[in-house]
């Protein structure tokens, strides 16, 4: 298997941890009042299915993760050719945001599993905990967004529609960084990035012949 061909599968499960994650975040979380849980409180989801809530974090954060070190790495091969400076930036911060995804993944899953083990205590700590989880980045998206502008601005090779795609996506992510717009640009983040990670896919598949294979 190519690098690319790799990576195309590696863009083609980010999107669809997305969609996984808006479906159930919609379908099942929303009903049972998980985006309102009063502080001092256990969400009802927590309490209620746990078990749906570590495979949730786990496939938004968890594989999410993983699957964004093999594009990651990927994109910055091929954007080494035409730009090397900018494949150096995007790498570093590729893997930087990846690892913030698996760290958020991790201690979420902790949260959960720390709150099902002691309900009757656990509010305080999940609530601390799943503060740290959004400052890693489920609450933001500013190194996701940083990473997406700078591969939308160094792979001119993917053509303007994508990097169009890209840009907007990702400055999008990072005006999560404003308070007052958090909210809005993190959904548009949300959408963008899954349109953008079905885009790389296609174009990273069909580029698969030229590119360096895994060995």
């Amino acid at each position: 298997m190519t690098l690319s061909r790799a990576g195309g599968i590696s863009a083609l499960i980010c999107a669809l941890t997305y969609v996984i994650g808006m479906a159930v975040l919609l379908v099942i979380l929303v009903p049972l009042g998980y985006l309102d849980t009063p502080v001092g409180e256990l969400p009802l989801a927590v309490q209620t299915v746990p078990g749906v809530m570590i495979a949730w974090n786990t496939v938004i954060y968890i594989v999410n993760a993983l699957a964004l070190i093999v594009l990651v790495t990927a994109l910055s091969a091929q954007m080494r050719t035409g730009a090397p400076a900018m494949a150096a930036v995007a790498q570093g911060a590729g893997l930087i945001w990846a690892a913030l995804v698996l760290g958020a993944g991790m201690i979420a899953n902790v949260a959960v599993e720390l709150a099902t083990a002691h309900p009757d205590t656990a509010a305080p700590l999940w609530h601390a905990l799943h503060a740290v989880e959004l400052g890693l980045g489920g609450g933001n998206e500013i190194a996701g967004g940083f990473w997406i502008t700078v591969v939308s601005l160094g792979a001119g090779h993917f053509g303007r529609g994508i990097r169009l795609v890209g840009a907007f996506t990702g400055l999008s992510g990072v005006a999560t960084i404003v308070p007052a717009v958090g909210d809005p640009a993190g959904a548009v983040f949300g959408v963008g990035a899954i349109l953008w990670f079905f885009l790389i896919a296609a174009r990273l598949w069909r580029d698969a012949p030229i590119s360096a294979s895994i060995k």
